[in-house]
């Protein structure tokens, strides 16, 4: 359709306005306004996809990363089932009478699935990391040590780590501890979160809500968080990792640490 804008444009436009719910959607400029106009002229309707050579270009696209080049297959999966899920809901909804993706079979090119010892962390490295982001700024890298310990000796996912409470933790003065880990806290804009906060509590990925996971603890792990404890404490609902005033670490806050690590 002619006169499409920037495709930077229109990704803010859908961020920003169209996928916001509408109690929390601000106000359109002028300048967004003629973008979203177009957008509604040359969407389909979803019903478009109940043919399947839509519905295979969709799955082309979510294969793809921004510059064209093939996205991980992780990431693809990713986006499969959001896209999945999302058509699922317009089943729901009765807009659609059945999920189209059901009736496509494709899949993206295979790729290696291989790792690369080389580029990963050992345990050596790994120690030597959490001993230099512990001199990053004056507290913040202090207090973000034991989390990172907790992602490289415990298999955390960083949400996982960001939801971690005390009373999850069993740290014995001596020998191997256990976490038992019950939910997780992600990072969202708050534009599109249930409770408009940033950061929700969940359950953990992949399980549901009522599910917990025990993570046994080394030693090693076990000694760095209960001195973590020691030198911060914990916020008032017992979770572990946060800052001085007692909110979570951002993800770009505790990235950025890693990084100058």
């Amino acid at each position: 359709m002619p006169g499409r804008p920037d495709a930077g444009l229109l990704r803010t436009l859908l961020r920003r306005y169209v996928f916001v719910p509408d109690d929390r959607r601000p106000d359109v400029s002028p300048y967004l306004g003629l973008a979203l106009r177009w957008l509604e002229a040359a969407s389909m309707p979803i019903t478009a996809l109940d043919e399947p050579r839509l519905a295979r270009a969709a799955l082309e696209a979510l294969a793809l990363q921004l510059g064209g080049q093939p996205a991980a297959a992780s990431t693809f999966r990713h986006k499969r089932a959001v896209f999945k899920h999302a058509l699922g809901h317009a089943v729901e909804l009765g807009d659609l009478a059945a999920n189209p993706l059901d009736r496509v079979k494709w899949r993206p090119p295979k790729q290696s699935g291989a790792v690369d010892r080389r580029v990963v962390v050992n345990p050596s490295q790994a120690r030597e990391l959490l001993t230099a982001v512990s001199y990053v700024g004056q507290s913040r890298g202090p207090r973000l040590r034991a989390m990172f310990a907790c992602m490289y000796f415990a298999g955390l996912r960083p949400a996982e780590a960001a939801g971690l409470r005390r009373q999850d933790c069993e740290l014995p003065a001596t020998g191997w501890g256990l976490i038992t880990l019950k939910k997780s806290r992600p990072q969202s804009n708050k534009r599109y979160t249930d409770s408009g906060e940033t950061f929700d509590d969940r359950g953990l990925k992949h399980r549901d809500d009522d599910v917990v996971r025990p993570v046994p603890v080394p030693p090693e792990l076990v000694g760095i968080l209960r001195e973590h404890l020691d030198a911060f404490g914990t916020a008032e609902d017992g979770r572990m990792f946060v800052t001085s005033g007692g909110q979570s670490f951002s993800g770009s806050a505790y990235a950025q640490v890693w990084k100058r690590a």
